[in-house]
């Protein structure tokens, strides 16, 4: 008689730790130079495309006007509440009144990093 043999496993569980900074300084252009290049050359674009890469309205950026843009200020915000960044809005105010682009470099290259690693996080379950 054959014997039917089950093998079962368990699902395994991956806790990847957040950190409580961000992975680059607001100045780190050479961690992505053309993402800095494109940014400083064409921000409205840069930013749609940031916007869109973050689950947001890819012409939610376009709506960014005076001193402190709102929108870039809620996105930096977003950003740092989704990946469990500290920082205070004081921050993100004087961030995005000093240098938009910086902040908008910022903001992507954080979201490219944590897209590298849930990549490798499912990868690494198969």
């Amino acid at each position: 008689t054959m014997t039917a043999m089950v093998i079962q496993q368990q699902p395994q569980s991956v806790v990847v730790m957040a950190s409580k900074e961000w992975s680059s300084g607001i100045c780190d252009f050479c961690e992505n130079v053309p993402e800095c290049c494109f940014s400083f050359w064409c921000l409205p674009c840069f930013a749609c495309s940031t916007a869109k890469k973050h689950g947001e309205c890819i012409c939610l950026p376009l709506l960014d006007i005076g001193c402190i843009p709102p929108i870039t200020l809620a996105m930096r915000s977003s950003v740092r509440e989704r990946y469990g960044i500290e920082g205070s809005i004081c921050n993100d105010c004087v961030y995005t009144f000093f240098c938009c682009p910086c902040v908008w470099c910022q903001m992507s290259r954080e979201m490219n990093k944590h897209r590298h690693q849930a990549a490798f996080v499912k990868g690494a379950r198969h």
